[in-house]
């Protein structure tokens, strides 16, 4: 989802709360905070040697001793209109970082708009070769499936 997507669906649907489900179906907390919206510019070289730059706007998601906190939509785009003047170009990604175990980053997949809510549907990000055809790899989209060593060939595992 864009910067652009996202607050087009803020304010179509103002008013109602704001919520964030993981991708094993279960919610963040209700009383979450969004504590930062970044800008996050990142330039890196891929292991076939080509340089390359992606910008991202990232909410980080926290969960604070205040319970009864709830965001709202009509607030959650009050603040990602603060962030304008360093967010410009609105056809960026929008990814959530969340920490529970760990502190992980998500893709937005989806949404759905309820009677009471606009819940943001998350993904897992995943890492990936970016130049198979130098590395000698076949294309792949996506990580084997957890649980799957990634050495293991049609044969067996190494």
């Amino acid at each position: 989802m864009t910067l652009s997507e996202l607050k087009s669906l803020l304010s179509e649907h103002s008013g109602l709360h704001f919520r964030i489900q993981l991708p094993d179906g279960s919610a963040v907390p209700q009383c979450f905070h969004v504590t930062e919206v970044g800008r996050v510019h990142k330039t890196f070289l891929d292991c076939g040697g080509t340089l390359r730059e992606s910008i991202t706007c990232q909410l980080q998601v926290w969960i604070g001793p205040d319970y009864e906190h709830r965001i709202e939509t009509g607030k959650m785009a009050a603040i990602l209109e603060k962030a304008r003047t360093y967010l410009p170009d609105e056809t960026v990604p929008v990814e959530v970082e969340y920490e529970d175990a760990v502190i992980s980053q998500y893709t937005i997949s989806g949404h759905e708009v309820q009677a009471d809510a606009v819940v943001l549907e998350l993904a897992h990000k995943h890492t990936e070769c970016l130049a198979p055809e130098l590395c000698g790899l076949p294309a792949i989209g996506r990580l084997p499936a957890i649980g799957k060593n990634p050495c293991c060939g049609p044969s067996g595992c190494c």
